[in-house]
């Protein structure tokens, strides 16, 4: 059992510390430890946890009190001002000046810093403030980051790329279009292909609600599985209404995966939503497998206006747009939010998961595996392409062009 004295010195401790501050509580502690006489500071010090330097502390204000006007602190503070330990960047003016060089190497220090080619974590950076003979800590670098408005941040993606002189015309040209289609109620799409999926148990970004301590497992590398392979989702997005087609492929994404997407939502959803649709208006970045420049993309367009009969008018965004796209903002990032954290087993799970995503507009997304083979390799030849149907606008003809059904 504890000593008795020490037991009661907690006790009285345990009931007065919530109405003592730190002066009241430093004197208190004093008085205690010169009642008990040798041996009270030890003591005083183990029931109440306070520092014997705190205990000294008030014995030396009980034998030395201040005179009344002298040496208090002002009405509402404990320590006088300039109390306390000083700051560490008043002992060492050189620290904030040597910490920003680090951080910075660039701009503000030497650009052949080693810091400049190394993660730049606090303790890093704090052992590169030691080799310059700062005595700093982790802890320190942290708290004098962010005094200096400095917080922890990624990259944002904001450049573009060099913008072409036509860019914003490009722009109106586009929404002229769209306009004009809807306004006589003719089908406008906007498509994209989504980034390719490892199919199979592999970590996926995101997070989801699971029991503690359970976590989906998940493998450790992303090597492709050799039955599942990947998915390649191909969104076909109504631009008039909340409703999406995604074709999910499991090969390549090529142009002919490209006109196959868009040949089965005319198959599928043009006949409910525009049974008496003559035409059909794509919106389209310029580049991958439905690129303004990819031959087999207009070839196979030219296949499918033969097919249905219909012309298809397409519109390119310009160069350096592509997160421009409304399919982008309007399906794919919903997607994406869909099916977070959860690893795609199958490509049923991958195509249940985007028939499954919905927003609070209401947006409505139909999904249909297509297990086809897309080669690549493929070529055009100059004498197929002066052989296909192609009416090209006097603005920007290799962006906005209408292929019509040959007889």
């Amino acid at each position: 059992m504890g000593n008795p004295v020490t037991q009661t010195i907690e006790a009285k401790y345990t009931t007065l510390r919530p109405l003592l501050d730190e002066r009241a509580r430093r004197l208190w502690a004093a008085v205690e430890a010169r009642a008990l006489g040798r041996g009270g500071i030890i003591r005083v010090a183990e029931a109440t946890g306070l520092s014997r330097g705190t205990i000294l502390a008030g014995l030396r204000e009980l034998d030395t009190p201040a005179p009344p006007d002298e040496g208090r602190p002002p009405t509402g503070r404990l320590r006088r001002l300039g109390g306390g330990r000083k700051l560490l960047v008043d002992h060492d003016p050189d620290l904030l000046r040597d910490l920003e060089a680090l951080v910075d190497p660039v701009t503000r220090g030497d650009p052949m810093s080693p810091l400049r080619w190394t993660c730049k974590s606090a303790a890093k950076l704090a052992e590169g403030l030691r080799t310059r003979g700062h005595a700093v800590g982790e802890r320190t670098v942290n708290r004098l980051l962010h005094d200096l408005g400095y917080s922890l941040q990624g990259g944002r993606k904001t450049i573009e790329g060099k913008g072409h002189p036509d860019r914003d015309a490009q722009f109106r040209h586009i929404n002229r279009r769209v306009k004009a289609f809807q306004r006589q109620g003719q089908p406008v799409v906007s498509v994209d292909a989504k980034e390719k999926e490892l199919v199979g148990r592999y970590r996926n970004d995101g997070r989801e609600w699971q029991a503690e301590g359970e976590p989906q497992e998940v493998k450790v590398h992303d090597f492709i599985d050799k039955d599942l392979g990947k998915a390649i989702p191909y969104g076909i997005d109504d631009l008039a209404a909340d409703v999406g087609w995604v074709s999910v492929g499991v090969d390549h994404d090529t142009a002919e995966f490209a006109v196959e997407s868009l040949r089965r939502w005319w198959r599928d959803m043009r006949s409910r939503a525009y049974p008496q649709a003559g035409r059909l208006l794509i919106t389209a970045d310029g580049g991958s497998s439905n690129g303004s420049r990819c031959r087999l993309w207009k070839s196979g367009l030219q296949r499918l206006a033969d097919e249905i009969g219909r012309d298809i008018s397409v519109c390119h965004f310009p160069p350096g747009t592509s997160k421009w796209d409304e399919i982008e903002h309007r399906m794919s990032c919903h997607i994406t939010e869909n099916w977070r954290g959860r690893p795609l087993v199958s490509r049923e799970v991958v195509v249940n998961l985007i028939g499954c995503t919905t927003t609070k507009t209401g947006l409505e997304i139909e999904a249909e595996l297509d297990g086809g083979s897309d080669p690549t390799g493929r070529e055009v030849t100059d004498q197929q392409m002066e052989g296909l149907s192609i009416k090209r606008e006097r603005f920007h003809g290799e962006w906005n062009y209408t292929i019509r059904p040959r007889q």
